[in-house]
């Protein structure tokens, strides 16, 4: 027999196992691949931001709620919105006032997106919303600072700018919801006012000037109420010092009253005593150092200052 015709097994046992070892090698790799295709399309959904699934470049869903997505391979792509509130400085611009004063302006805004779907039908992206939004406070902020006076806006006192904010808010979400673009300003606010650099002098002259006249009408003000209560402080001891008076010249002509009584008693008691007693009250209110008296010897009077009593 020839060799041609003899069958190695062991050559053909192993040639069956390669092709069976290639079968499973090329499943592995088609599985992983599917697997990896699968995961790679797979998406999660997070609190605080939307997805959007794209076709063809189309908006074909928005899924809102947290959770897992999946997108079509190839063919859908995600992108993502944030769902949370956001913040934006508007850019500084020039506006000119009711009295035709410029000033510089600088306000920022609190916004969210609402509707994805019209955000980017009508904005394309969030940096679009935003411009688009910024264009519609400059424009209204412009019309309602152009209705007032220049003082009104820095002057504390006359400021209206809590109800210009809650204005300017309303009228931007009115131009924001005509228009379709699916975001809601929470809040416009004026953070900043400042005057172009030509008119700073000028103006802060000025604002020196208005508060030297406030401090000089505090001072004259301060003045007047100072002589009132000086006279009313003048008034009141007056009248005291006269009640006072009137009432000591009662009681002294009560008490001399009650003197009177008592001397009276006294002295009704020894006419003799009172007598002299009264002649020595008129010595002593008409003899001093320098008075001289010339009386006769005899008289009593005489013989009372030489001391004779017979």
């Amino acid at each position: 027999m020839s060799d041609q015709n003899v069958i190695n097994m062991k050559e053909k046992g192993n040639g069956f196992q390669w092709r069976n070892y290639t079968k499973i090698g090329i499943f592995f790799i088609i599985l992983i691949a599917v697997l990896v295709l699968i995961f790679s399309n797979l998406f999660i959904v997070k609190e605080g931001e939307y997805k959007v699934i794209r076709q063809f470049g189309e908006v074909v869903r928005i899924d809102k709620d947290p959770g897992l997505g999946y997108k079509i391979p190839f063919i859908q792509s995600v992108t993502t919105l944030p769902k949370f509130q956001m913040t934006y400085d508007v850019s500084e611009a020039e506006i000119n006032t009711k009295d035709k004063k410029r000033m510089i302006i600088d306000n920022y805004a609190v916004w969210r997106i609402e509707d994805p779907k019209k955000m980017i039908a009508n904005a394309r992206t969030v940096i679009g919303a935003e411009s688009r939004m910024e264009e519609f406070i400059y424009s209204v902020v412009r019309a309602e600072l152009g209705q007032l006076d220049y003082d009104e806006i820095i002057n504390d006192e006359k400021s209206s700018r809590g109800s210009l904010n809650d204005r300017v808010t309303e009228k931007v979400n009115e131009l924001l919801a005509r228009d379709n673009y699916g975001i809601v300003v929470t809040d416009v606010r004026m953070k900043r006012t400042d005057l172009p650099a030509e008119n700073e002098q000028s103006v802060y002259t000025r604002m020196i000037s208005e508060r030297e006249s406030k401090a000089q009408e505090y001072l004259s003000k301060g003045d007047a109420d100072k002589n009132r209560i000086v006279a009313e402080t003048d008034r009141e001891v007056k009248e005291l010092l006269a009640k006072a008076k009137a009432e000591a010249e009662t009681i002294r002509g009560e008490g001399e009253g009650e003197a009177a009584k008592i001397y009276n008693q006294a002295f009704s008691k020894d006419q003799s005593f009172y007598s002299m007693f009264r002649t020595l009250e008129s010595y002593k209110r008409t003899i001093d150092g320098d008075t001289v008296v010339v009386l006769p010897s005899d008289s009593p009077y005489a013989r009372l200052l030489m001391g004779y009593t017979d």
